[in-house]
């Protein structure tokens, strides 16, 4: 016995890392590690969606001196020409969403950053539940089982889809996952956020909310 605990005080703290990395590795369970000690950074707040609109010091500064008038902002239309599946396979239209306010991401299993961004999304989808708000989880990967088993896994309840054939290059996301779109009742895209970020935020909620007022 005292030989075995020799030789194992021996190995080189590297080997352990090695192992415990290829187990990980071989149990599919590295991407949900890494997305754990990402999720670390984002609860810290540093990292959240840019909103429209002035900022609070923007704001406060205007309230000290007489108002300018400022241009409506404009934001560009959101084709929402295309298709998506349930994960039990149930088409559905994203015209069929128009008037709603839409919280649309683009994810992956296999995408560190989105597994880091998902409890804070889940959260923010349980507060501001309402039929005026529409959640749209686009799962990337090729099997679609397994976005299902992840969800499950997690117990996450927000609505996940899968594209259905086109999607508009608007909503391509590029070689950037996760990415975030917010569009408005009006069909604006109002928000994008490229990469993850914390959405469980009372600013974002509000936002969120105060949008959904101008839903049909």
């Amino acid at each position: 016995m005292n030989n075995i605990k020799q030789i194992i005080n021996k190995v080189p703290g590297w080997i352990y890392t090695l192992l415990i990395v290829g187990i990980l590795y071989a149990k599919g369970l590295h991407t949900q590690v890494i997305g754990q000690m990402q999720r670390v950074i984002l609860v810290t707040g540093l990292i959240k969606p840019k909103l429209p609109g002035p900022s609070p010091e923007t704001a406060l500064k205007n309230t000290e001196s007489v108002p300018k008038p400022a241009a409506s902002p404009t934001y560009p239309a959101a084709d929402l020409d295309f298709t998506v599946k349930t994960l039990s396979g149930e088409t559905v239209s994203m015209e069929s969403l128009k008037g709603k306010v839409i919280f649309m991401n683009m994810w992956a299993t296999w995408c560190p950053p989105c597994i880091a961004e998902m409890p804070s999304i889940q959260n923010l989808y349980e507060k501001v539940k309402s039929n005026k708000i529409a959640f749209v989880m686009v799962s990337l990967d090729q099997d679609p089982a397994k976005a299902q088993k992840f969800i499950q896994r997690m117990g996450f309840t927000f609505p996940v889809y899968t594209p259905e054939g086109y999607m508009p290059a608007q909503f391509g996301a590029g070689n950037v996952i996760p990415t975030t779109y917010v569009i408005s009742p009006e069909g604006q895209v109002v928000v994008q956020k490229d990469g993850m970020a914390e959405y469980d935020t009372e600013e974002f909620r509000n936002f969120l909310i105060n949008l959904a007022t101008k839903a049909i």
